[in-house]
């Protein structure tokens, strides 16, 4: 959604832009041209590997921009490092900011990250593979309530008890190591029938979440971040899943309520046809968009 995320976004020329989920830099190199010279973008990834591979195309623009390998819940001291500080304090503050939440096509693609089952790899799902308990640890780890309770409260999948179930009982008499075997496993254990999306679609959603701690960070840091949007700034968040869409609605919403923000979409803003058919990943893509008052 690159055009949509720059009409609401609204980059121009010396702005201070932060990207605080960079991925490979789509949205921050098309930022980066708008703002020019005299801007800057601070560019916000927990992956390490995707930050390098934006940074060879950031720096072909030519225009200044900043990267860190951080969670977006760092924005406050990287802002503090690049002397921009929070609005309320006094300082300038940010005039935009960009949350584009959850897996990026360049993880998924990649079999060693465990993102996905449509190719054999590791059950890992770190965004950030330096910390944290990977996928296959957590299965291990959780017991067969708690991982049920995983895959209905991230995943709101329905057979969250016989895949936790079964899940359990394949780990008693072998290890569960990759990510073709746990979907194997869940396409064994939910009943045939009419299948929109793979059996094992949820459950890899909501491993994905638990291991990041995806939905946590993101309420917690869309409660404070206003403090670092100068006044007019406007902040735009695409997600891929309802439950992310309701934490970004009701947060926006309470700023509105609060004074803090004015929304610019009552409604999300949907991908077009023609982007679901070139990139038929966007078609959950939804789009909300705040101004700071």
């Amino acid at each position: 959604m690159l055009r949509e995320v720059l009409d609401w976004l609204r980059p121009g020329p010396g702005k201070v832009i932060a990207d605080c989920t960079l991925g490979t830099g789509g949205h921050a190199v098309a930022i980066l041209r708008e703002i020019g010279p005299s801007g800057l973008l601070i560019g916000i990834d927990r992956d390490s590997e995707v930050i390098e591979v934006a940074r060879g195309f950031l720096s072909q623009a030519g225009n200044p921009f900043r990267l860190f390998h951080s969670n977006y819940a760092g924005l406050g001291q990287i802002l503090q490092e690049t002397e921009i500080g929070s609005s309320t304090a006094g300082a300038r503050g940010l005039d935009g900011l960009l949350l584009d939440l959850g897996v990026s096509s360049y993880q998924l693609g990649r079999p060693e990250r465990g993102f996905s089952f449509q190719c054999e790899g590791p059950l890992d799902m770190r965004m950030d593979r330096t910390s944290g308990p990977t996928a296959g640890e957590l299965l291990r780890r959780l017991k067969e309530e708690e991982l049920a309770r995983l895959f209905w409260d991230y995943g709101e999948e329905r057979w969250s008890r016989r895949i936790a179930r079964a899940i359990k009982t394949y780990l008693r008499k072998e290890p569960l190591e990759t990510t073709t075997q746990l979907a194997s496993l869940i396409e064994r254990a939910v009943p045939r029938g009419k299948r929109r999306i793979h059996p094992a679609t949820r459950v890899f959603q909501a491993l994905r979440i638990a291991v990041n701690r995806e939905l946590g960070g993101l309420e917690a840091f869309l409660s404070t971040v206003y403090q670092y949007l100068r006044p007019g700034a406007r902040m735009v968040a695409i997600s891929f899943h309802s439950l992310e869409d309701r934490i970004v609605k009701h947060s926006f919403l309470e700023g509105f309520k609060g004074g803090i923000y004015r929304l610019l979409t009552k409604k999300p803003i949907r991908p077009s046809q023609e982007e679901v058919r070139e990139n038929p990943r966007s078609r959950s893509a939804k789009l909300r968009a705040v101004e700071r008052i």
